[in-house]
């Protein structure tokens, strides 16, 4: 039968209320088969749709099992979403005050780059901060991500808008000095343990306050940050740190073992004072900073004393969170290497830790101060560096101006080991030319002691060729003298004074006998 279609062809047709409908039977995700319709105006709008879900499916786009709402498939991901739970609760608040209320009735599966576009300049003109709207833009995209790895929709469109610029503010952050001053200032303060592992470790909050007994190691002077503590749907609970980089191992210095004995002190007297109305665990799993019943601190409270310290003491303001963009800050002033910087710290990108590592006008004027040091040196200098210029060069410009006076050549094979005569390799090379008189003096020394030695060995072969031949003849003259079986052609000119032009060669022109 030539006019009958196939399955999978489907078919388009008009409905009663004038439009066109295109319908066709396909698997769908979870393996069921469900019947796809699309709509047009026209007949050929129609087709087009259908053809396009056809092509999609052959290509392993298939269609869901169920249309899903924006709003309703934002609970399904919140509820499904892997993440820590407080970035599970900052997301929540996202969706349930900006997103739903502006696309929770649309469609998911019909959502356009269009849509979220209209939707964001929306949340701008309502007075929303540009920080929101890239906070929420963010939401929404992790949202659709993971509808793209559930085969609900083909794609994001939530990554392909476009987004008012945005620059964060710059944390404010102590300079080393102003750090001593607060810690001086917060001495005699309870939480003074706290603040001083803050400055030397750069902590969060939460891990400090996270911190317990079984994680100090007083042995081995190690400090192990393992969990943190957060305040979760209203309560201080011990959860996991915030990524996997963040659990690491320190090195317990003296200032903080110090600090860490003292607070163990406090505790003690605490736990003593509250009797049964203490809520800690009382073995090694307790917290090492805790209220006075052993129950968590709460980082608020922290804070708030950290700021009536400042303003007691007429320090500049920063946050608590300040305090560990002063410690990596610290280690850039002390040309600490970033990579251990970024160990430290705990962070998973060293991108990160360039974000904790701030430039003020100090460390750009002693950065460009070395720059102009450089750039404006003499011409024809060339130094390593400027340190070695200022300590060379009023002694390199001495002794060029002895070695001009004096006009000596170079000696034969000095060239190869000191360098070149004209002094156009390095700067080190002029220092060699320094200690040339010296030499000299020593290369001439070593000369007559080889010329005394082989005249002292001449005269033992004669005395010894002496001996020999009185001993064969048994006959000694009488009034013999050593100098009169010394031969005429012996050398016995005293050493001369003068110098040779080659003293390396001098040596060697003595004879071997």
């Amino acid at each position: 039968m030539t006019g009958r279609k196939t399955n999978g062809e489907g078919s388009v047709y008009k409905r009663k209320d004038g439009r066109w409908e295109g319908a066709v039977y396909l698997g769908t995700v979870g393996g069921k088969v469900r019947r796809q319709r699309v709509y047009g105006k026209t007949r050929a709008e129609a087709h087009t749709k259908l053809m396009r879900v056809i092509e999609e499916a052959r290509r392993g786009i298939l269609p869901p099992d169920h249309v899903w709402k924006v709003g309703e498939y934002l609970d399904f991901w919140l509820e499904h979403e892997k993440r820590r739970a407080l970035t599970r609760t900052r997301h929540e608040g996202v969706v349930r005050l900006h997103i739903k209320p502006f696309l929770g009735n649309h469609r998911l599966n019909s959502i356009t780059v269009r849509t979220v576009q209209e939707f964001l300049d929306n949340l701008r003109a309502d007075g929303r901060t540009v920080a929101t709207v890239h906070q929420t833009r963010k939401v929404l995209s992790a949202a659709l991500t993971f509808a793209m790895r559930q085969e609900v929709i083909a794609r994001n469109p939530a990554r392909l808008v476009e987004l008012p610029r945005y620059k964060s503010k710059e944390a404010k952050h102590w300079q080393p000095d102003e750090t001593i001053a607060f810690l001086d200032a917060a001495r005699a303060d309870p939480m003074y343990p706290i603040f001083a592992l803050l400055a030397l470790y750069g902590l969060r909050i939460g891990e400090a306050l996270g911190i317990r007994w079984c994680d100090i190691d007083f042995e081995h002077n190690v400090l192990h940050i393992r969990q943190q503590v957060q305040r979760i749907n209203g309560e201080l609970l011990q959860v996991e740190l915030k990524t996997e980089s963040s659990e690491r191992d320190e090195p317990l210095l003296t200032r903080a073992r110090q600090a860490l004995l003292q607070q163990r002190r406090h505790q003690e007297h605490a736990r003593t004072a509250a009797g049964e109305d203490w809520q800690g665990t009382g073995d090694d799993n307790e917290l090492a900073f805790t209220t006075r019943t052993g129950r968590p601190l709460e980082a608020r409270n922290v804070a708030r004393s950290f700021t009536r310290i400042c303003e007691q003491h007429d320090l500049r303001p920063i946050t608590l969170h300040g305090m560990r963009h002063s410690n990596a800050t610290a280690q850039k002033i002390l040309d600490v290497h970033p990579r251990d910087v970024q160990a430290i710290l705990g962070h998973g990108d060293i991108r990160t830790t360039g974000i904790y590592q701030h430039v003020d006008l100090t460390s750009k004027r002693s950065a460009l101060e070395k720059l102009e040091d450089r750039l404006f040196l003499p011409l024809g200098v060339s130094v390593r560096s400027r340190q070695n210029y200022r300590q060379t060069a009023d002694f390199a410009t001495s002794i060029s101006a002895e070695s001009q006076q004096k006009k000596t050549p170079t000696p034969v094979g000095e060239g190869a080991f000191f360098g070149s005569s004209d002094w156009d390799r390095t700067s080190d090379l002029r220092l060699m030319r320094a200690i040339e008189a010296p030499l000299q003096e020593r290369l001439t020394s070593i000369n007559d002691l080889l010329r005394t030695r082989a005249r002292t060995w001449k005269f033992g072969c004669v005395a010894v060729k002496t001996a020999v031949n009185a001993a064969n003849v048994n006959e000694v003259p009488e009034n013999l003298t050593l100098w009169d079986w010394i031969p005429p052609s012996a050398d016995l000119t005293p050493p001369s004074k003068e110098v040779s032009d080659d003293p390396t060669n001098s040596a060697e022109q003595e004879p071997h006998q």
